[in-house]
């Protein structure tokens, strides 16, 4: 081919690809943009029009999952599926307005395999008797295989409560287990410094990396909240069913109830009934005769909404008080109760004139330092021009408590996990199992001598006495934060901090909070406080109706049948070390955290 051929053909190839590659993209662009379009003009269809339900509904209640203190939606792109988790604030939220509503006959709870903290299932219950006190009927059925003490502790307050005839009934007391990794570190030829502040001897979140079983320290502790929980347990139970505590306790002792029959008999529950005998109970409650009959309407759905319609509403009416939710792990930036969050919402609440007050919710283990100081700033600097209270959920622990000390009241419940007033590092030296078991060494060339700092080189003596003190001063810190909030001395507070961790019960006989409720009682507080005659209430993060969620949720109730994995992935203790293996990656500087991750069975 010619020279004067290939210009040709470079020329013509030029004119030609650049138009129709710069077309086919423009129509995409416009494709795309009146699709979108369109998508939301359609999706508007399905959320504009307020709540109205039919008379003489009966509100389904299904407890089967986690519990957050916040709703949380996510869409699962390969499903086209929504994984929902109801929160907290809007169950509390449609109890009280379904009090309210005439056409609401009753509350038909359904109690499957339910995951929430003890005071989240407190406060669970004590919005289901606020809801009892309006006259209107309570049913709760335990519809599940296994009948676990949290689920029967929500169900016990009903007026009637019934389970499955062949469901396992589990009446044990409490417990927890903690893993020591002490035997698998060394078998890796992995060493940790660990690092607590000093006399934090029950700051024992770093035992299960040099210890093979509990100090008397933490072992005093755990018992202590344990029987403590229990001792609310037993008494709420107690007071419901009109059961002695001495017995209920005794039936744990024994293991007297193992499954239904047996808690029917010893009047644990009412009766067994199938489901098709729980809908006979509900057509006399209603008055109807068939099944057909029957209206029921989904309450997470009512909650949902209603509080959303709610949220819009105040969002435009100048609202004088802010709820302020934070959840998790205390990081900087994450997904849990992040500080560059958190911190933006005190700031955006502080600079709005029309908000008197903030309730601050916080439920959180801990976790970094930094980030703690940070939201405690931000608490503190709010608290000047606007009272602050806390409301502290199933933990404010550590650096859960940390942010709480600023504010101008706490509230706590009963069975919240509170104080572990201390700090810890941890420093892993894995020098000597690259070196032994894959023979890699490591050398190194330096300026001065403390320059290579290396999860390969060990610490020295020196540099071991640095970290210790820059522990020690944090520790200090902590100490004064709480003396300067609660009004003590920093003698004190060390006498019962040292990183022990105490019930909300405990916490209030130690000073370290102000009274004994749960969110509404932490919101009915605060509305008096500024005598506010309106109590508009605006939650931060701010809830809005999305409306492609409404329209797979429509969809969802058509096809109800989906697809679920086999997989060994997904076996619960697989994905559970997961989930601390990744908190573990996140993990930066030094740490205000709960000295356990223990469930309470």
């Amino acid at each position: 081919m010619s020279e004067i051929e290939e210009i040709k053909k470079e020329s013509w190839f030029k004119k030609l690809f650049w138009p129709i590659f710069l077309s086919i993209g423009l129509s995409s662009l416009i494709f795309g943009i009146i699709f979108i379009l369109g998508l939301i003009g359609f999706l508007s269809l399905f959320s504009d029009e307020p709540l109205e339900l039919e008379p003489n509904t009966i509100l389904h209640l299904k407890l089967d999952g986690p519990i957050r203190e916040v709703s949380n939606t996510e869409l699962d792109p390969m499903t086209f599926s929504l994984n929902a988790q109801i929160g907290l604030s809007d169950i509390l939220y449609g109890l009280d307005q379904a009090a309210k509503d005439k056409n609401v006959k009753g509350l038909f709870i359904d109690i499957g395999d339910i995951d929430c903290g003890m005071a989240t299932a407190e406060e669970l219950r004590q919005g289901i008797a606020k809801f009892k006190k309006s006259g209107k009927f309570v049913l709760a059925y335990n519809s599940g295989e296994y009948v676990s003490q949290k689920a029967y502790y929500i169900s016990s307050v009903a007026n009637e409560t019934y389970a499955f005839p062949n469901s396992v009934f589990e009446w044990k007391g409490l417990g927890g287990e903690v893993v020591f990794l002490k035997g698998l570190l060394d078998k890796l030829d992995v060493e940790l410094e660990v690092i607590r502040g000093t006399d934090n001897d029950f700051k024992s979140a770093v035992e299960p990396y040099f210890r093979k079983s509990m100090s008397d320290s933490s072992r005093v502790q755990v018992e202590r909240y344990l029987n403590s929980i229990w001792s609310v347990y037993l008494s709420e139970v107690s007071k419901s069913r009109k059961i002695s505590r001495d017995s209920l306790s005794e039936y744990a002792e024994s293991l007297s109830v193992r499954n239904a029959k047996d808690a029917m008999s010893l009047k644990l529950i009412d009766g067994t009934k199938y489901r098709d005998e729980i809908e006979n109970i509900l057509m006399k409650k209603t008055k109807v005769k068939e099944v057909k009959d029957l209206v029921f309407f989904e309450f997470n759905k009512y909650c949902k909404k209603i509080f959303i319609e709610n949220q819009e509403l105040v969002d435009v009416s100048e609202p004088d008080i802010a709820v302020i939710v934070a959840e998790g792990d205390i990081s900087v930036d994450g997904s849990g109760m992040s500080s560059t969050e958190i911190c933006k919402y005190f700031s955006d609440v502080r600079n709005n004139k029309d908000i008197k007050a903030v309730v601050f919710r916080v439920n959180s283990p801990g976790g970094s330092a930094l980030a703690s100081e940070e939201i405690w700033r931000e608490v503190a600097l709010t608290n000047k021009t606007k009272p602050v209270v806390v409301s502290m959920g199933d933990l404010a622990a550590s650096g859960g408590y940390y942010v709480s000390t600023a504010a101008s009241r706490i509230f706590a419940n009963p069975s919240t996990i509170s104080g572990s007033i201390g700090v810890f590092g941890v420093i892993p030296y894995t020098g000597k199992m690259f070196e032994n078991k894959l023979g890699i060494e490591f050398d190194y060339a330096s300026t001065n001598s403390h320059s290579v700092f290396s999860l390969n080189k060990k610490l020295s003596d020196e540099e071991l006495q640095i970290t210790q003190e820059e522990v020690d001063n944090i520790y200090q810190l902590f100490l004064k934060r709480v003396a300067d909030g609660r009004g003590m001395t920093v003698e004190e507070v060390h006498k019962i901090a040292r990183g022990r961790v105490w019930t909300g019960e405990d916490a209030l006989e130690k000073g370290l909070v102000d009274e004994l409720g749960g969110l509404n009682e932490a919101i009915t507080y605060t509305i008096k406080k500024i005598g506010s005659n309106r109590g508009d209430l605006i939650y931060y993060p701010k809830v809005k109706e999305n409306k492609l969620e409404s329209f797979i949720e429509m969809i969802d109730e058509e096809e109800s049948a989906g697809l679920k994995s086999n997989s060994i992935l997904n076996h619960p203790y697989l994905k559970e070390i997961g989930v601390t293996v990744q908190k573990i990656e996140a993990l930066k500087g030094i740490q205000m955290r709960l000295p356990y991750d223990v469930k309470i069975n």
